[in-house]
């Protein structure tokens, strides 16, 4: 009804009768065509999740060879869940003696026993080990070097991250970077002489392709005052330099080393994630990760394939060769962290040198 219609029937164009002939207008018109426009935009909104979700399970790589490692013992820190525990089933369903290296032995124990009871190889076994702590990890490599007569493959699985709390270590080292990245060159360093007697050999780390959101700080390697959950970037990026560098160290000595991507797994790591944040986390963002089924594939090609007997210092992404950032291939850089990481474990002089 316009203006013009209202004079001539003699009644006042008021403001109010103008509102309420746009409200009327509102609501035939624009609201329907503004919830038409939302229902699209949330359609298409869904089809673009629905099409990255299909592109990274068509993409994700499944190690399908099935290479037996009978005769052969792996050991794997932190597979008491997640990935950890996938790769140990994994590797013991091939035959292999699989020793978890895991800091809660009881939880350990049942997924020993659960790891036992599918793939019906009884030579899977539990040791403590704490990565966070010097003298967990030199309890640890004593224990082994007194007992296992050989070692073929040691896997660097363990991994921690806090987004928030600020937490150090039992030896004062910012804790994420103290498990991930200070405590596997430890192990490597006080492991390396049964690896090398078990020569051809392999070490695996895992890594992760978010360290290209991180940068390892030579000049603050224990950021115990920073931000926490920024350390477990850096700590990834340690990661590969610490491959790359070990590479070089271990040319012609039979023992091959490599890192991996495992992918985003749905996985207890991200549990310090707190709320609200941990809300949308939960019911958007997870439902594009991967399964811990399909994140350890490519832990479980570099331990296994023949094909890789003889390379190393590489990176891998889904099964197959990856390439990683300037920052993370500057071999002056992985030496100056290798130097600085081997004054923070305390290397003394009876230890193993690289």
């Amino acid at each position: 009804m316009s203006m013009g219609v209202v004079e001539h029937l003699g009644v006042p164009a008021a403001p109010m009768v103008v509102a309420e002939y746009w409200k009327a207008d509102y609501l035939f018109w624009v609201f329907p065509a503004m919830i038409a426009a939302g229902l699209l935009s949330g359609i298409g909104l869904l089809l673009i999740l629905l099409s990255i979700k299909f592109y990274a399970r068509y993409t994700c790589g499944m190690y399908k060879r099935k290479t037996k490692m009978d005769g052969k013992t792996v050991i794997i820190t932190g597979c008491n869940s997640g990935i950890g525990k996938e790769t140990a089933k994994d590797l013991a369903m091939r035959g292999a003696r699989v020793i978890m290296a895991c800091r809660n032995i009881e939880m350990a124990e049942k997924v020993k026993d659960e790891i036992i009871d599918i793939t019906n190889n009884k030579n899977v076994i539990v040791k403590k080990l704490d990565l966070s702590s010097f003298a967990s990890i030199r309890a640890f490599a004593e224990d082994i070097n007194t007992t296992e007569p050989r070692l073929d493959v040691l896997i660097h699985n363990a991994g921690y991250a806090d987004l928030l709390k600020k937490r150090k270590s039992a030896d004062d080292i910012e804790l994420t970077l103290a498990t991930n990245h200070y405590g596997p060159f430890l192990l490597t360093h006080l492991l390396i002489k049964l690896l090398k007697k078990s020569s051809p050999s392999r070490i695996v780390v895992v890594a992760s392709s978010l360290y290209r959101l991180g940068y390892f700080n030579i000049n603050n390697p224990n950021p115990v005052n920073d931000f926490s959950g920024y350390q477990y970037y850096v700590s990834k990026e340690a990661n590969i330099l610490f491959t790359k560098e070990l590479s070089r160290r271990l040319e012609g000595t039979g023992v091959t080393v490599n890192c991996l991507h495992p992918g985003l797994i749905d996985t207890g790591i991200w549990n310090s994630i707190p709320r609200p944040l941990s809300w949308f986390w939960n019911l958007v963002i997870k439902g594009f990760f991967k399964t811990p089924t399909e994140g350890c594939q490519t832990t479980v090609m570099l331990a296994v394939d023949e094909d890789l007997l003889k390379t190393t210092g590489k990176y891998f992404s889904d099964c197959q060769e990856s390439s990683v950032s300037n920052t993370a291939s500057d071999m002056k850089r992985a030496k100056k962290i290798w130097e600085i990481s081997e004054k923070m474990v305390k290397l003394d002089e009876n230890d193993p040198r690289i």
